[in-house]
């Protein structure tokens, strides 16, 4: 062989590395990635989520690996596949809130039905942040893309990201996510800033016990009311509500324990790959994605606050007085959110138990994003 055949030898194999390739972007991206896998093995922050999610932002960010987008041929690599038919197709969020249904005790929300409000009320920044994104240069569709972030609701942002802006995909996932996993940093001092010391000693009355007839009749009456009300949201809803059916039936226990653990485990590893496979250096290095980080903070403070002056003013008009510290559980962070409020009342009165009464607006808080979600599905698509 000669010289000048040796050297295009050399020279061809140099070329099928990633060295020549490398930029700054790709360092700067793996230290985000550690960042998050430190959160998920050290800080153990939701690490069933934020593990995947990480190490899925590692892989994507070496030149030239063949994992997301397609083959010559037009065959997906491997994440792109898992990303094409599980999140461009919807499926893995729908399949995610059949698992949380069949994990969901609704009865703190039919025992106390008030608690309906405060989910409501905590929907307040999704508003404030739509306003604000669209002032911000966004489109319509991107703001109301961002604005579901507060929520705290990572499928539901998936979902509706999905629907109406594709391209924020991944920085809006990873913003839900992120901050679902950091509520025990981020909400106690709001909690604390809106609320005295009288109102967080506030003892509420043990819940009423739920018949089984209500608890199965209530995923049927709810479904039936989203249906009417919020029909482009029923993909979602439909699945958590047939998921907590399978719970509270007791008669589908193969079913439900499937849902609950087996199928929940295999989506949320496909989920977190592939949302953290969409954090590529040249998509995310960019003013766009790193404003929606910043505005998605200000979208969960804002939606915290919310729940609390919710059950501020629902005080003014009741008897028994609800503990405003249960109202930051009116994101759909379930159930970090419900023991954030757990862990703040007993702070204070260590016989105070909030937990089972912040499950109330927990819960509600889901049903509430999904209707905000599938409100700007209906005025936007």
């Amino acid at each position: 062989m000669r010289i000048d055949e040796v050297w295009d030898l050399l020279v061809g194999t140099f070329y099928t590395t990633g060295i020549w390739a490398m930029s700054w972007k790709y360092p700067v991206m793996w230290a985000i990635a550690f960042f998050f896998l430190y959160l998920a093995i050290v800080k153990k922050f939701e690490p069933l989520l934020l593990l995947p999610i990480g190490f899925g932002i590692f892989l994507v960010n070496f030149p030239l690996v063949p994992l997301m987008g397609y083959t010559e041929e037009g065959v997906p690599h491997l994440i792109q596949f898992f990303y094409h038919y599980g999140l461009e197709w919807e499926i893995i969020p729908c399949v995610i809130f059949l698992g949380l249904g069949a994990m969901t005790d609704f009865g703190p929300l039919i025992a106390n039905p008030k608690t309906l409000l405060i989910g409501a009320g905590a929907q307040l920044g999704v508003f404030v942040t739509f306003t604000g994104t669209v002032l911000a240069g966004f489109t319509l569709k991107e703001a109301a893309s961002v604005g579901i972030i507060g929520g705290a609701d990572g499928p539901t942002t998936i979902y509706l990201t999905q629907h109406l802006a594709p391209q924020l995909l991944g920085p809006n996932a990873l913003a839900a996510y992120s901050y679902m996993a950091m509520v025990p940093l981020i909400q106690p001092p709001i909690m604390r800033l809106l609320t005295t010391r009288e109102e967080r000693l506030i003892r509420m009355k043990q819940l009423r016990p739920v018949s089984k007839r209500e608890r199965i009749l209530f995923p049927l009456i709810g479904a039936g009311i989203i249906a009417i009300l919020v029909p482009a949201v029923m993909p979602l809803m439909g699945m958590f509500m047939l998921g907590n059916l399978m719970r509270e039936s007791g008669v589908v226990s193969r079913l439900s324990d499937t849902a609950q653990n087996a199928l929940m485990n295999i989506v949320t590893i496909f989920l977190g790959v592939s949302v953290g496979a969409t954090m590529h250096a040249e998509k995310f290095l960019s003013w766009k994605p790193l404003l929606i980080f910043g505005l998605g903070l200000v979208d969960f403070a804002v939606c915290t606050a919310g729940g609390i002056l919710t059950v501020k003013v629902m005080n003014l008009f009741l008897k028994e007085k609800i503990n405003p510290l249960i109202g930051s559980a009116g994101v759909s962070a379930v159930p970090m959110s419900a023991r954030v409020s757990q862990m703040m009342g007993q702070r204070y009165d260590k016989k105070n138990y909030l937990l089972m009464h912040a499950m109330g607006p927990n819960l509600a808080g889901v049903i509430g994003t999904a209707a905000a979600a599938g409100m700007f599905i209906a005025m936007f698509s």
